[in-house]
């Protein structure tokens, strides 16, 4: 077999298919699984802001992750609760298997509950994935407002911690390029996982009610993905992960060759089981015999944005330039 290990927030991996958070990443008998099945990392399942909020509501004036005994006191006012078994899946899993397992926090805001990722960090996990959410919906609130939201979010974390972070955002931004190099600069963030899927909205017109569309992805997802890895690899100095509509190993290998350190996967397990992991490692192998290439590094990036023979169609945004002709 050829190298398939790579290296992301300055963990290694024994190959780039990394398990997105989702159901299964929730216990400790799942991840074992995943990692038996050749998983080169896992995102466990993520805690959001909400229930951080809610567990530290009636002591936020007096917590402070600083002081000699936080971490008796989070164990004091959280046992028994989510954040408290979370904290336990994180230490459990550490033991249980030996590929990283990166803790995943979904938040909309740098209030006082980021004092909570100190916690994260003592029980062992390798990295923290920020899961923010931030859905530009509010007419009153222009595009800088948000940005100065995820500035706010990594700073206060990374204040606190010196574990590796990466920031898993959105692309809904004016100036996403722009912004995921500002971003960049902070020392602290070590990768970019793009991107978030949002819930989706759908209407049944039989019964009049907004509901939810396909909660999984479909491979055509991936092109938004493909195309923001591949524009923004070169361009900034920290690890790329794609997200959203890898489905099967050409697919891991359409990102790789885009820019992509690793890929995350989620659909592709609902849809076909964990199996689905070694199947993509094995078309990723057999591609690259055949193809001579030996480790990923020797093809990562080689269709990236600045390399590739028609880099302009990364940014080529005018559909009808292609297809004007067609009767």
């Amino acid at each position: 077999m050829n190298d398939l290990s790579t290296t992301y927030l300055g963990l290694n991996l024994r190959n780039p298919i990394i398990v997105g958070s989702c159901g299964f990443t929730n216990s400790v008998s799942k991840i074992k699984e995943l990692a038996d099945h050749q998983a080169g990392a896992i995102v466990l399942k993520s805690l959001f802001e909400e229930q951080i909020q809610a567990e530290y509501a009636a002591n936020l004036e007096s917590y402070n992750a600083e002081y000699p005994g936080a971490s008796d006191y989070i164990r004091e006012y959280t046992r028994g609760n989510e954040v408290e078994a979370y904290l336990k899946l994180i230490a459990e899993a550490k033991k249980a298997v030996d590929i990283p397992i990166i803790a995943s926090i979904n938040c909309v805001s740098a209030a006082e509950w980021v004092s909570f990722a100190t916690a994260v960090e003592k029980q062992g996990a390798d990295a923290i994935e920020l899961n923010i959410s931030l859905l530009p919906s509010n007419p009153r609130m222009t595009s800088a407002d948000y940005e100065k939201q995820y500035v706010e979010i990594i700073n206060k974390v990374a204040d606190l911690v010196s574990i590796p972070l990466a920031l898993k955002m959105s692309f809904y931004s004016a100036a996403l390029a722009n912004l995921i190099q500002r971003l960049s600069w902070i020392e602290k963030i070590r990768g970019f996982v793009l991107f978030n899927r949002y819930y989706a909205p759908d209407i049944d017109i039989d019964k009049m009610v907004v509901k939810s569309s396909d909660v999984l992805s479909s491979p055509a997802e991936a092109a938004t993905t493909l195309r923001w890895i591949a524009l923004m690899y070169g361009h900034v100095d920290k690890d790329l992960v794609a997200a959203t509509g890898i489905h099967d190993g050409e697919g891991a290998i359409k990102q790789v060759l885009a820019g992509a350190r690793a890929v995350q996967v989620v659909s592709t397990l609902y849809r076909n089981g964990v199996a689905s992991i070694p199947a993509m490692l094995a078309t990723l192998d057999q591609w690259m015999t055949a193809k001579s290439y030996a480790k990923l590094e020797d093809f990562r990036g080689k269709l990236g944005y600045g390399k590739a023979v028609d880099a302009a169609v990364f940014e080529r945004t005018q559909f009808m330039k292609y297809y004007g002709g067609i009767s």
